[in-house]
């Protein structure tokens, strides 16, 4: 069995994602960026992470560009969360999509628009790659469609 794949964030990366997701939940969005809060399936305590959700087509996606983070692992177990910015908190509920042509499309889509910011943990892959390139790229980066509950 091969080993998930995930790219562990260096330690200025991690200071540096804690004070985009502090900017975030005080209400400053770097070009879209977020603030993903996920039950921990261990613990049971909200784990925070910036994101930059990705609309495509009419619905709205979390791609993670890393791979199989802990935040992955723990909306597989939640089925949801909540995006915050500022006062406003939006919780969702989330579905992982397969492997296939629509999420080629979709992550086709999320590195035109974030490939600047996530390029280097696609391991060469980018928003110019084939259709075959990025669906053999499609195992290491989970995509969830987000719906927000009302």
């Amino acid at each position: 069995m091969s080993q998930a794949y995930y790219l562990q964030g260096s330690p200025l990366t991690v200071r540096l994602n804690s004070f985009v997701g502090r900017l975030a939940r005080h209400g400053i969005s770097l070009l879209g960026t977020q603030e993903l809060s996920v039950r921990g399936r261990k613990s049971g305590r909200m784990q925070r992470v910036p994101v930059n959700p990705h609309t495509h087509g009419g619905a709205q996606y979390l791609v993670s560009a890393r791979g199989h983070s802990q935040w992955v692992r723990n909306m597989r177990a939640a089925g949801g969360g909540e995006l915050r910015k500022g006062r406003s908190n939006r919780a969702f509920t989330a579905v992982e999509i397969a492997d296939d042509a629509h999420k080629v499309i979709v992550v086709r889509a999320y590195l035109k628009r974030w490939g600047w910011e996530v390029n280097q943990y696609f391991k060469g892959i980018t928003a110019k790659s084939t259709d075959a390139e990025l669906l053999a790229a499609c195992p290491d980066h989970p995509v969830f469609r987000i719906t927000v509950e009302n």
